[in-house]
């Protein structure tokens, strides 16, 4: 049975396509608040908390990527959302692309952020499990003290670290390591994405060592019609570490998605 996701839902109805915004993990949907307050103005902006995770039931297990975008579906159809620009960071960015697999024609453009498509290796799921029943062992916050300047560059501002850290330590155990053992079970998307006929726009921070800017010019070479971003200054998460950077791209990609009712031709390297 689907829970009932909490979510955050602002802005009005335009003729603007709504931005769905999906989070990484551990975090929840106040990572994108800086994109919520920027973009709401001007087009309806969703932004769910994933099951396991921030104010959304927890489901203790697994979690495969299928089943969070199946949540996220639902949800869209119980707000009546049609079709939007689906974004995502990191474990976000492939549950876009779960999504896109499922529900393509729904889709007007994608974000994927400091994330990539290959599926999990072998020594990946023996780390992936072994987090998980961390996790369950000993609690978030030795994890979240460990990662913190992995996720944000180590120059990142008090202000965005202390956000981070209190997101991941406030996740709870259970959902956390469900999603672990559920992503480290996922497809290979890379063929997917060189069949996607939407505009895509591909970020990552120069310095993120989780998804190097190498995954990221792969998926923008695979992807048929994207523009590649990388920003200066940030690594796992610029969207928060360079949030004028970002929403400057993701808004010019807004725009030329509300304009366009076919995709670009493949963009450049910005």
């Amino acid at each position: 049975m689907t829970p009932f996701l909490a979510y955050e839902d602002k802005g009005a109805d335009s003729s603007s396509v709504p931005l769905v915004l999906v989070h990484g993990h551990p975090f929840d949907r106040t990572m994108w608040a800086p994109q919520i307050g920027t973009f709401s103005a001007a087009r309806r902006v969703v932004a769910p908390d994933l099951r396991g995770y921030g104010a959304s039931p927890v489901v203790p297990g697994i979690t495969p990527l299928s089943v969070f975008a199946a949540d996220i579906e639902a949800l869209l159809d119980d707000l009546e959302v049609d079709t939007f620009v689906l974004g995502g960071l990191s474990m976000g960015g492939q549950i876009v692309m779960e999504c896109y697999a499922r529900f393509p024609d729904r889709i007007r453009g994608l974000v994927l952020a400091d994330t990539f498509p290959a599926a999990e290796t072998e020594d990946g799921r023996r780390a992936r499990a072994a987090m998980a029943d961390r996790l369950l062992r000993e609690g978030m916050r030795g994890y979240a003290d460990e990662v913190l300047e992995l996720m944000v560059a180590p120059y990142a501002s008090a202000e965005v670290k202390a956000h981070v850290h209190g997101m991941m330590t406030a996740t709870p155990p259970e959902g956390a390591a469900a999603a672990l053992r559920g992503r480290a079970e996922r497809p290979d998307y890379r063929e997917l994405l060189t069949r996607v006929t939407v505009p895509a726009l591909v970020v990552v921070g120069a310095d993120d060592t989780y998804t190097p800017v190498p995954d990221a010019e792969a998926m923008h070479a695979a992807l048929p019609h994207s523009t590649l971003l990388v920003i200066e200054g940030a690594a796992h998460m610029p969207n928060l570490e360079r949030p004028r950077e970002f929403d400057e791209a993701l808004a010019a990609f807004l725009e030329h998605v509300d304009g366009s009712s076919q995709p670009s031709p493949h963009g450049p390297r910005l």
